[in-house]
């Protein structure tokens, strides 16, 4: 197979403390050389990226996934040539145009118009190139009016626009994309991942960096999964997924809840899961008591991936079992019905509260699902994504008379 980009050994180590001035006067050197000898700190140094190793073949497309931290953009940084490797090496074969955090990419002093030539220029594309792409490129980050506006001037969104709008149409042989879906309106992100399919199945090579896994799932052929600086896997997109959700079970700050330690009782299930929206969805615990809880309550919470609340709900049991009873093992299954949360990723916690121990309520540790589904269902302002059903009611309609008192009339 042709691979666009070989990645082999690829490390980067980074200083911390005071960044030092551009230059220093004989006054400077000579004061810091009095007050400094013999007490002079060694920085402390973090390693970003730690031999990193992986070959994409041309064409394809490859989402690159992990948490905060785990040098994902450092990946991209140096495949852009934005920074430069501390140990190992990249390889890119082909015409590479990148789409990073907003500052990269763009001079601040030039306008759009001027970015859009430039940027084209860097690629080795001709200006006449550029001139059959510019209406479109316009068009797309809908800036016509500011073209002659420096770039230090835009909103974040318009230079987002405008930044994507370039990376993408300019024909780059290899795409870069860091975190597109992560800035814009929602109308911007529909757009995006409708002009990352075309730019996919023209035949390009793409990286793409988000914590969108719907965008991942519908975009990616395959995916990297990186953590602290290092390469967990290169393996599909759904099991890299799988593996990804795997590393927020266990967080420290979710395994118990005040007045009690989690070793007095254990959930057990599995690590991670993917569901469709479109099905019914089923998860199995099994609740492991100590010996002298007399019963049982529990809850289950449901969050997003911003730690927000989506739903709180009662087991609607409460297991009372006698005291001479030797069964300490319980099963529970909880079944969510179909088409009840939109596309995007969860975690969720059992709560409980043990009678006969002071009661104390404890919390389990997070189990974390995907659910799939379309990308513009993806995409949604709601929250929740119930399967309504709609009916057309045979008879004369109905109006409102009254905002305050729950009150209708039938229409004339």
């Amino acid at each position: 197979m042709n691979k666009a980009i070989q990645v082999r050994g690829l490390s980067k180590q980074y200083r911390l403390g005071e960044r030092q001035a551009s230059y220093q006067t004989l006054r400077d050197t000579l004061r810091n050389l009095g007050s400094g000898f013999g007490k002079k700190k060694t920085p402390e140094k973090i390693w970003a990226l730690r031999d990193v190793s992986f070959d994409v073949e041309r064409g394809e497309v490859v989402g690159v996934i992990g948490r905060n931290g785990a040098g994902k953009s450092t990946l991209l940084k140096i495949l852009s040539r934005i920074t430069e490797p501390t140990v190992g090496y990249a390889d890119l074969r082909g015409r590479v145009g990148s789409l990073l955090e907003v500052g990269t990419g763009f001079h601040p002093e030039l306008t759009g118009r001027e970015n859009i030539f430039l940027n084209g220029a860097i690629l080795g594309m001709h200006r006449a190139e550029i001139a059959r792409k510019f209406d479109e490129i316009v068009a797309f980050a809908e800036t016509e009016k500011f073209l002659d506006t420096p770039v230090k001037f835009y909103s974040t969104g318009m230079y987002m626009r405008l930044a994507f709008a370039v990376a993408a149409h300019l024909e780059p042989e290899i795409l870069l994309v860091d975190e597109v879906l992560a800035v814009g309106d929602l109308a911007f992100q529909k757009k995006c991942l409708k002009r990352m399919r075309r730019v996919a199945s023209e035949g390009k090579t793409v990286l793409l960096v988000s914590h969108n896994m719907t965008a991942i799932q519908t975009l990616a052929d395959s995916a990297i999964l990186m953590a602290n600086g290092t390469l967990q896997a290169r393996t599909s997109v759904s099991d890299a997924i799988l593996q990804y959700h795997g590393t927020f079970n266990g967080e420290p700050e979710e395994r118990a809840a005040e007045g009690g330690k989690l070793g007095q009782f254990y959930l057990r299930h599995p690590k991670a899961a993917v569901w469709d929206s479109t099905r019914p969805f089923e998860v199995e615990f099994e609740v492991v008591l100590p010996g002298d809880a007399e019963a049982a309550q529990l809850w289950c919470m449901v969050r997003d991936q911003m730690g927000c609340s989506i739903v709180q709900t009662g087991a609607g049991y409460t297991g009372r079992m006698e005291e001479s009873s030797e069964r300490r093992t319980w099963a529970l299954r909880l079944r969510f019905p179909a088409l009840w949360l939109r596309p995007g990723m969860y975690n969720l916690f059992i709560r409980i509260f043990l009678h006969g121990l002071g009661k104390k309520h404890y919390f389990s540790d997070p189990f974390a699902f995907e659910v799939n589904g379309a990308e513009d269902a993806a995409l949604s302002e709601a929250m929740l994504a119930p399967g309504v059903e709609w009916t057309v009611c045979e008879r004369d309609p109905f109006v409102a008379v009254s905002t305050v008192e729950d009150r209708w009339v039938q229409a004339d």
